[in-house]
C-alpha cells in the first residue's frame, strides 16, 4: 500500500501540522462539568492539562480528555473540568493554550469519546509536477485504506517507551503516575500490533485472510472469527469487514490455538521478547482490544491545495490513527523539528 518516494517534505510544527478533534458529542448546557474547547501549541495534551490544573487550582487527574494530540502541532480538542465556573475557566491564562469556548455537560470526558480527527498538513519543498502525483496517491489511499500502524510518536522521543513499559510491566521499574503508566504499557501493546502488521504484510498481505482471523464489521464495529475463508475473503475485498490485530491484554479476544492467525500473533510476541500471557496478567487495568489492520482515510474539501511553493493536505482519520502513517504511505519525506510526544494523536489502547 506504499507508493514510491515523492518529491515533497514534511516537518512537524505548529505552522505545518493542524489537528482538530471530531467530538462524539457537544456540551448540552447544564451539568457539573465544564467543557473547554482549547487550542494548544507545542504542548502535549498532558502538559496542557497540567498547566490548566495549576492555574485553576484543581487536580490534573480530574480533568478529562477524549484523546491525545501531538505536541509539535496546532491542535484543538475538548477537555472537561469538574466544579469549575465556566466564566473563570474562560479567563484562565495558560502559556501555549487558548480557550476558545466553554460549556456545561453532565459527564466527564473519557478516553475514546471522539469520532476521529481532522488534519491539515503543509508540505514543503514540493517539486514541479508533484502536486498532481500527491493528489492521485492520496485519492488511492482514500479508496483502498492505509495500514493502521502506530506512528513513531507512540514510542517516545528516545524510542524507549516499549523498553520502559516492559520494565513497568515486570515490576523492575515503578511508575507512580497512573496516566503515564497507562501510556507506557500502551506502547508495549502498540509494538505488538505493529509487529503483527509487519508479519502479515511480509507473509501474504495485510488483507489476506488466515485461518482463525478475527474480523471486524466496518459499519458496526462488531467482531467475529472467520469460519469460511473464501466467503469472508470476499467480504474483506468488498470492504464490508476487515481483519484485526491484537493490543494484548487480560480480556482481548485471540484466535483459536493451532490456527495460522494465532501462530502469527504468537510469533509477534516472541519477536519482541514478550511472554504469551505476560500482558494478560496485568488484570482489569489492561484489558486489551483488537484493532483493524487497515483504516479508512476520509478526504476533506479540498483534499489538496497548492499554496505558493507549499501543498496543503486535508483529510480525516478515525480515533487512534496517525497522520504521519498516511504521509509514510504516500512516500513523503518526513523530518522532526523537535522530539515527539510520549504518545500522540491516539487514545491509550487499554
Amino acid at each position: 500500500m506504499r507508493s514510491c518516494r515523492l518529491m515533497a517534505r514534511f516537518v512537524s510544527s505548529p505552522e505545518t501540522f493542524f489537528v482538530e478533534e471530531i467530538p462524539a458529542y457537544l456540551p448540552v448546557g447544564d451539568g457539573e462539568h465544564t467543557y473547554l474547547w482549547i487550542e494548544k501549541k507545542n504542548l502535549t495534551t498532558l502538559e496542557a492539562v497540567g498547566k490548566l490544573a495549576r492555574v485553576l487550582g484543581i487536580e490534573a487527574r480530574d480533568i478529562g480528555y477524549a484523546g491525545m494530540k501531538d505536541r509539535r502541532a496546532t491542535s484543538r480538542q475538548w477537555l472537561s473540568l469538574p466544579g469549575v465556573n465556566p466564566a473563570m475557566a474562560q479567563e484562565a491564562v495558560v502559556e501555549g493554550v487558548r480557550i476558545m469556548a466553554t460549556g456545561r455537560h453532565r459527564n466527564k470526558l473519557r478516553v475514546g469519546h471522539l469520532h476521529g480527527n481532522r488534519f491539515e498538513i503543509l508540505l514543503t519543498e514540493v517539486a514541479n509536477g508533484e502536486p498532481a502525483k500527491i493528489a492521485a496517491a492520496l485519492a488511492d489511499l482514500a479508496a483502498k485504506g492505509v495500514p493502521n500502524r502506530y506512528g513513531y510518536q507512540r514510542f517516545g522521543s528516545a524510542g524507549d517507551n516499549v523498553e520502559v513499559g516492559l520494565a513497568v510491566l515486570r515490576g523492575t521499574r515503578r511508575e507512580p503516575d497512573n496516566r503515564r503508566r497507562k501510556l507506557l504499557l500502551s506502547a508495549v501493546q502498540s509494538a505488538v500490533f505493529n509487529r503483527v502488521l509487519d508479519l502479515r504484510a511480509k507473509e501474504g498481505g495485510l488483507l489476506v485472510l488466515r485461518s482463525g482471523d478475527i474480523l471486524e464489521k466496518v459499519a458496526s464495529g462488531g467482531q467475529f472469527p472467520s469460519t469460511d475463508l473464501a466467503a469472508d475473503q470476499a467480504r474483506v475485498d468488498s470492504g464490508e469487514v476487515v481483519p484485526t490485530a491484537p493490543l494484548p491484554g487480560g480480556r482481548v479476544r485471540t484466535p483459536e490455538p493451532g490456527t495460522a492467525a494465532r501462530s502469527l500473533e504468537d510469533r509477534a510476541l516472541a519477536d519482541l521478547g514478550i511472554g504469551a500471557d505476560e500482558l494478560g496478567q496485568v488484570g482489569r487495568s489492561l484489558p486489551g482490544t483488537r484493532r483493524p489492520v487497515v483504516v479508512k482515510v476520509t478526504l476533506d474539501e479540498p483534499a489538496v491545495a497548492e499554496e505558493s511553493s507549499h501543498l496543503r493536505l486535508r483529510f480525516s482519520l478515525p480515533p487512534g490513527s496517525y497522520a504521519t502513517v498516511v504521509l509514510e504511505a504516500l512516500g513523503v519525506e518526513q523530518g522532526r523539528q523537535d522530539e515527539p510526544m510520549l504518545a500522540s494523536d491516539a487514545a491509550p489502547a487499554i
